[in-house]
C-alpha cells in the first residue's frame, strides 16, 4: 500500500530531491517531462540546472535559509527547460531529517501552472494597455471639452460684442441660431455615447468573465471590441468639435460629403425615431464654408423629425437628391411629415416664427439656413407643401463668385 501511494505522488506530481549542497540524487519522469533533460544529465548535477539565471538573488536565498532552518518552504518559481523555454512550477520544498533531526536531504514537490502564469501575465498586458487607452481617451475628452466650452465662450461674446455695437440685426440672429444650435448638438453628443457607453460596460463585463474562466481568446476579442468602441466615442467627439469650429475659410468642398456628414453626425437620432432616409447623390463641388452646408441640412432633418412627432406620423420617410441644374447644384430634402399650412408657408424663414411648443424651437434654424445659404453660399433656399409633403430646395451657383 505504501509503494502504491508513493507511486502515485510521482505519476501526478513533479518530484525530486537533493543532497543538502543542492546536487540531485532523483528525479521522476515528470520533472525529465516538463525540463527536456535526461535523467542522466540531472543526477549529480547541481538543481540550480533550471534555475532561472535572472531570478531574484534574494529569493534564493530567502530558499536556502528556509530549508536550512528545517522549514517548508513554499513558492510559484520560474525556471528554464534544456530547450531555452520558460515553465513555472508551484513548489514545495520540504527538509528530511534523520534521528538526530540532522538534515539528510530535499525533497521538492511540484505541480505545472504554467499556464495560468501566461495568462495572468497576458492579462495584466491587456489590462495595462486598457488602462493607457483610457488615459488617452479621458485626456482626449477633456481637451475636447475645453476646445468646446472656449468656442461656446466665443460664440457668446461674439453674441455680446454684435448686440452692444447694434450692428446688422440679422448677423445677431444668426449668431444666437448659431449658439441655440451648440447647445442642440452637445445633447446630440450625451444622445450619441448612450448607447456605446452600455456596450462599453457589457465588453468589459464579458472580458472579467472570459479571464475568470480563463479564456484567453475570449479576452482578446472583447478587448479588440472595447477599444473599437472607445475609438469610435474618441471619433465622436472629433467630429462634433470640427463642427463648431469658428470663422472657417471658404473652400470649394463636395455637397454630397456635407450631406452625408449630417447623416453620421444625427445617426443615433434617426435609428431612435425610425426615420428611412434615402438619398440619392452625385459629386458636385461649390465654394463655401461645408460645415455651414452640413448644419442647414441637419436643421432641415430635425424640423422633419420634430413634425413626425408632432403629427403622429408613423411611417416616416425623408428623401434628399442632389444634381446639376446648367450653372447650378440643386439639394432637394422632402418629406411626408404631414405639410406645411398655406398660412405658414410664406412665415417659415422670418426669424423667430415657428409653429413648434417653445420648449422646441426657437423660430431661428429656418431663418439661419437661409442666411447660410444666401450669404455664405450665395444661392437661394426655398419651400413646397402639397399632399401632405414638403419639399424644400437649395441652390447654389457651381462657379465661384
Amino acid at each position: 500500500m505504501h509503494k502504491q501511494f508513493i507511486r502515485a505522488i510521482e505519476k501526478s506530481n513533479i518530484i525530486s530531491k537533493t543532497d543538502i549542497d543542492g546536487i540531485i540524487t532523483f528525479v521522476n519522469d515528470e520533472f525529465c517531462a516538463i525540463s527536456g533533460y535526461a535523467k542522466d544529465e540531472l543526477i549529480g548535477k547541481n538543481h540550480n540546472i533550471i534555475k532561472d539565471p535572472y531570478a531574484n538573488p534574494a529569493k534564493f536565498k530567502l530558499l536556502w535559509d528556509t530549508i536550512n532552518a528545517k522549514n517548508i518552504y513554499k513558492d510559484t518559481v520560474k525556471n528554464l527547460a534544456k530547450d531555452g523555454s520558460v515553465f513555472y512550477l508551484n513548489t514545495t520544498i520540504i527538509p528530511i531529517l534523520d534521528e538526530c533531526d540532522e538534515i539528510v536531504e530535499f525533497v521538492a514537490i511540484r505541480y505545472d501552472v504554467t499556464q495560468e502564469v501566461m495568462l495572468k501575465d497576458k492579462l495584466l498586458k491587456k489590462e495595462q494597455e486598457y488602462e493607457e487607452l483610457n488615459r488617452n481617451l479621458e485626456k482626449r475628452v477633456e481637451e475636447q471639452t475645453i476646445e468646446l466650452k472656449k468656442l461656446n465662450k466665443t460664440l457668446e461674446k461674439r453674441v455680446k460684442d454684435e448686440i452692444e455695437k447694434n450692428k446688422d440685426k440679422q448677423e445677431v440672429m444668426f449668431l444666437q441660431s448659431r449658439h441655440a444650435s451648440l447647445g442642440q448638438m452637445l445633447a446630440n453628443i450625451a444622445h450619441q455615447w448612450r448607447q456605446p457607453l452600455t456596450e462599453l460596460s457589457l465588453t468589459i463585463f464579458n472580458i472579467k468573465k472570459s479571464a475568470q474562466n480563463s479564456n484567453t481568446d475570449g479576452v482578446a476579442k472583447f478587448y479588440s471590441e472595447s477599444k473599437n468602441i472607445i475609438q469610435n466615442m474618441s471619433q465622436t467627439i472629433d467630429d462634433f468639435s470640427n463642427f463648431f469650429k469658428p470663422n472657417k475659410a471658404k473652400n470649394y468642398f463636395n455637397i454630397s460629403n456635407s450631406i452625408k456628414e449630417s447623416l453620421v453626425l444625427l445617426d443615433n437620432i434617426i435609428k431612435e425615431e425610425a426615420i428611412n432616409i434615402k438619398t440619392d447623390l452625385v459629386d458636385i463641388e461649390v465654394l463655401g464654408v461645408e460645415n455651414e452646408l452640413t448644419q442647414v441640412i441637419i436643421n432641415l432633418i430635425h424640423n422633419s423629425k420634430d413634425a413626425f412627432i408632432s403629427n403622429g406620423i408613423l411611417i416616416k420617410e425623408i428623401n434628399i437628391t442632389l444634381r446639376k441644374d446648367h450653372e447650378f447644384a440643386i439639394i432637394e430634402v422632402e418629406d411626408n411629415a404631414g405639410g406645411i399650412k398655406k398660412d405658414n408657408i410664406d412665415k417659415i424663414f422670418e426669424p423667430y416664427f415657428t409653429t413648434k411648443h417653445k420648449s422646441r424651437g426657437t423660430g431661428l434654424g429656418l431663418f439661419m439656413s437661409k442666411m447660410i445659404c444666401e450669404q455664405g453660399l450665395h444661392g437661394t433656399i426655398d419651400a413646397k407643401s402639397k399632399k401632405q409633403t414638403t419639399t424644400f430646395s437649395i441652390k447654389i451657383p457651381l462657379a465661384s463668385v
